[in-house]
């Protein structure tokens, strides 16, 4: 019965059906194009977009395969060739230890985008669990829940995360578990908010009237339906990680030595941007390429899944 039911005015299907005829993408035979191609048309139509999934991608490449070009490891250091500027020996320059800036901006981008990206796909999930939940069951759970949610929201979370970092010598799969635990609460109350109105729908009251037990219908008839907005979030959730981890790496609370991110990076290079300023700036740019890049992306994902968007649907040229 869910695929029979999703045909509802909030369903993916239906919410495309909102777009005029006039706006949707046809084959050379007339016949208007799949949801999914839609979608993609819609998305490569915004270059900025598509800039950043170049961009992205470039980075991914760089964290992964970036290592084999490298002629050090990270935790090398070349004592004969401390904070030295970038050369043909060490592309990047080093740092005042002696290790290689190419070869910990590969590996400090792979800690990075490995938090964020972890980071922002539990976070989904927890928040599109919590927040689905609350607002399907309603009454006391979803007062209950709501006030949690809004307990954590106005609890100074930062100095919380730099407590438990710093006291758990800042393992980054620690990391990953404290910024988790502590950023889905903003993502939960906005799920919450739209499956209000979901839980009404028809093929949710069929489902129940043919004893679906209510998790089955949360995960079936309810997530399914937040698609668009889980698929943003979780885009733009990886920007918010990325800062969060710099800045607590940064401050020396997130990542710590012997392990480099980006934002022990940054930390380490802060105090000699006169003097040696290869050392803030490689990190720096990267960044700032991948936060502008998952701005990017998430801004054309939501231009290409939302139907009322005048600039995805026109062609998103900026």
């Amino acid at each position: 019965m869910a695929t029979a039911m999703t045909t509802d005015d909030d369903s993916p299907r239906a919410r495309a059906s909102q777009i005029p005829e006039t706006l949707l993408p046809a084959h050379s035979d007339g016949r208007n194009l799949g949801l999914g191609r839609l979608y993609l048309r819609r998305f490569l139509r915004n270059r900025l977009a598509v800039i950043g999934v170049v961009i992205f991608v470039l980075l991914v490449l760089f964290s992964a395969f970036g290592g084999l070009l490298a002629p050090y490891a990270f935790t090398d250091a070349d004592f004969a060739a401390l904070t030295q500027p970038p050369s043909g020996t060490h592309w990047f320059g080093t740092n005042q230890g002696g290790n290689d800036i190419y070869a910990s901006a590969v590996h400090g981008l792979r800690r990075s985008l490995t938090i964020a990206v972890s980071v922002s796909v539990l976070t989904i999930v927890v928040a599109a669990v919590i927040g689905s939940s609350a607002a399907y069951f309603g009454g006391r759970a979803e007062k209950a829940t709501l006030a949690v949610i809004h307990f954590l929201l106005i609890v100074p979370s930062f100095l919380i995360l730099a407590l438990v970092s710093h006291r758990l010598a800042g393992d980054w799969r620690v990391l990953i578990v404290v910024l988790t635990l502590f950023g889905w609460m903003s993502t939960a109350r906005v799920i919450w908010s739209v499956s209000t109105s979901l839980r009404e729908r028809d093929y949710v009251t069929v489902a129940e009237f043919m004893g679906v037990s209510p998790l089955r219908i949360i995960v079936r008839h309810i997530i399914p339906n937040l698609g668009s907005l889980l698929i943003v979030n979780l885009t733009l959730g990886v920007v918010a990680t990325v800062l969060s981890e710099t800045a607590l790496s940064f401050l020396g609370f997130g990542v710590q030595t012997p392990d480099v991110s980006l934002g022990t990076m940054l930390a380490d290079g802060a105090g000699t941007v006169t003097s040696a300023p290869w050392l803030f700036a490689f990190p720096a740019g990267l960044v700032v390429l991948l936060t502008v890049s998952m701005t990017f992306v998430g801004d054309g994902l939501r231009d290409a899944l939302d139907p009322t968007s005048v600039t995805g649907a026109a062609g998103g040229r900026r």
